[in-house]
């Protein structure tokens, strides 16, 4: 299963921690009780990690969608003999609805399968591994169901059929009739806390009728975009805010690991934590796809997470853990071979140390989108978010690692100095509500000297276009960033050059668009990238290029699985999906380029 290919797989979400449910109905990949925590399964990065498969024995054909409104899939295996539908979900907690969903989730994946028509021979397979596949738990079974233990671990299976166990490793086959069911939840718990009951038939069904309806008053609540590609912006409201970590208000990047940006290279990385940047991209996505109610908590979180002297002293650290936590330290699991061999398979990302200087204007940048619904910050917000404008007006001038955390020398990246300028362009914007006005001749007189550089500097005449960094005549998608966040209105002319130069220059046949063409350091040539594809239709649509810019946005939507979900980036020979998956940036994309095209018409 670790061949299989990326799009293959569909995304469960509890707001807590994550779930990959591969089209044959193969859970292959699950962390508990949190995004970032060990895996339980992960045969997705190795065959021996682990994985609990229900299907049909024999199908012929297999569809799949997800349930109207909802993160739970529904699967139908179709077979000579008849017609059995499955659906997995991840629990929320009970009567959850709208603004709360999430807020207990009890860490239960739940799966219900059920004959529709004629009978269906069912097989199941259960091979728990946990720690990423380091252990091989110990399998007792009880009444109703299977308990697995090993190190800090505890599963309680709950089943309506028994299992033939060896060793680690629980097998069924059961037959189902027309108007038949058969409910299963899996349940996690420490070691040290007290371990799950099992749950009978009556139980799961009624967690999963909660579970729906709890998504469905979700997006009913929040969701009232009704532009062009309604579905496919609603269905990316719904993927983001599955990235959420509920209890604290951050929002991952990606609910993965390891999945490569070029098979069988290098290009490996954990993105199962918070980037300030992508959570406030996030975020501000969801002000179009849904109401971003739980914005308030999230620059709560973020004001308190960095609130150690040493990190104000340093400037913003671009990432964190889920719960805040700060180190990050990168390692590598070897026993894993990795999805096609790609490895190595990391956990952790050293880009955590790294300088960015874009994550000021990011952040402020969603602070001004969001304001209304953050409403007035508290005490340490505030500071914190004046510090954040000071930090970019003190540090502008210094290189670093840009966007795209190239681990290389730091450099003048043109987009972190373009961020600095929309950082300090917020926050005198915001001043009122910050308090800050003994501020603003310092923002103010700062803000025109990085416009002056950056129109001075960015610009390479050799490139006729704006430029990836000062002095350099390479093209980089970043700079489509420019009239998107209001630096340059499209139609410059200098700015009409870059968005000609990148449409032409730094894109496949495909029409797909590559973040850089030259070398970054790492081996390996990496596939187009999906945001930087809307990035161009947004950029397209605010030069009044609609048509053009509809067509663009079509090509980077086509990548879509057949579920909805984008990965980061698109392999230029095959077409195949790349990178971790299902990715934040690229739904961020589709969303704000679909808003930009329906602005324009």
């Amino acid at each position: 299963m670790s061949t299989l290919p990326i799009a293959d797989y569909g995304l469960l979400s509890d707001c807590r921690s994550s779930a990959l449910v591969s089209r044959m109905g193969s859970v292959d990949w699950l962390c508990f009780p949190r995004f970032d925590g060990p895996s339980v399964f992960a045969r997705l990065l190795g065959e021996q990690a682990g994985h609990w498969s229900i299907s049909a024995t024999d199908p012929s054909e297999v569809s799949r969608r997800y349930l109207d409104r909802t993160m739970a899939i529904e699967t139908t295996f179709s077979t000579p003999t008849g017609r059995a539908v499955l659906v997995d979900a991840m629990a929320i907690g009970r009567n959850e609805r709208g603004h709360n969903l999430g807020a207990n989730s009890p860490s239960i994946l739940l799966r219900s399968v059920s004959c529709v028509s004629g009978t269906v021979d069912m097989e199941l397979e259960y091979v728990p591994r946990f720690e990423y596949g380091l252990i091989s738990p110990l399998l007792r079974p009880i009444r109703g169901g299977i308990v697995a233990r090993g190190g800090a671990d505890v599963l309680v299976l709950s089943s309506p059929v028994q299992f033939h166990i060896e060793n680690s490793l629980a097998r069924t086959r059961f037959t189902l009739k027309a108007g038949k069911q058969a409910r299963f939840a899996l349940q996690y718990r420490t070691s040290w806390e007290a371990g799950p009951q099992v749950c009978s038939q009556a139980t799961i069904a009624a967690y999963l009728h909660d579970t729906l309806r709890g998504w469905r008053t979700w997006s009913d609540l929040h969701q009232k975009y009704k532009g062009p590609w309604r579905e496919l912006v609603h269905q990316s409201g719904r993927v983001l805010q599955a990235f959420m970590f509920r209890p604290t208000g951050a929002i991952v990047a990606a609910p993965t690991t390891s999945l490569p940006e070029s098979i069988g290279g290098e290009r490996n990385w954990d993105y199962r934590y918070t980037w300030v940047r992508d959570a406030c991209l996030t975020l501000e996505a969801l002000w179009v796809a849904a109401c971003p109610y739980e914005a308030y908590q999230f620059f709560n979180w973020m004001a308190n997470a960095v609130a150690a002297p040493t990190q104000q002293e340093a400037g913003l650290q671009i990432m964190f853990g889920v719960g805040g936590e700060h180190d990050l330290s990168e390692r590598t699991l070897s026993h894993l071979a990795g999805w096609r061999a790609s490895q190595p398979v990391r956990i952790g990302n050293g880009a955590w140390q790294q300088h960015q200087l874009d994550v000021y204007g990011e952040l402020l940048s969603a602070v001004r989108r969001l304001r209304d619904e953050i409403g007035t910050p508290d005490e340490t917000t505030r500071h914190f978010l004046i510090k954040a404008a000071d930090a970019a007006a003190a540090h502008w001038q210094e290189p670093d690692q840009g966007i795209w955390e190239m681990r290389g020398r730091a450099r003048d990246f043109l987009y972190s100095k373009l961020m600095c300028w929309v950082a300090l362009d917020c926050a005198i914007a915001l001043v009122d509500l910050l308090r800050a006005s003994d501020h603003i001749d310092a923002w103010t007189a700062t803000r025109k000297q990085i416009r002056d550089a950056i129109l001075t500097h960015g610009w390479s005449e050799k490139a006729g276009a704006f430029t990836q960094a000062f002095g350099s005549d390479d093209l980089d998608a970043s700079a489509l960033m420019m009239p998107i966040v209001g630096f340059l209105p499209a139609i410059d002319p200098r700015m009409r050059a870059t968005i000609d130069a990148i449409a032409e220059r730094l894109t496949d046949a495909h029409g797909l668009v590559y973040r850089y063409r030259v070398s970054d350091g790492l081996a390996g040539e990496e596939g187009t990238f999906l945001l930087c594809t809307f990035w161009l239709a947004h950029a397209l649509a605010l030069a009044g290029e609609v048509e053009r810019a509809s067509a663009t946005f079509e090509r980077a939507a086509a990548c879509a699985n057949d579920i909805g979900l984008l990965a980061e980036e698109v392999d230029s020979a095959s077409g195949e999906l790349l990178g971790n998956f299902p990715q934040a940036f690229s739904h961020i994309g589709l969303v704000n380029a679909a808003w930009a095209i329906s602005q324009a018409r």
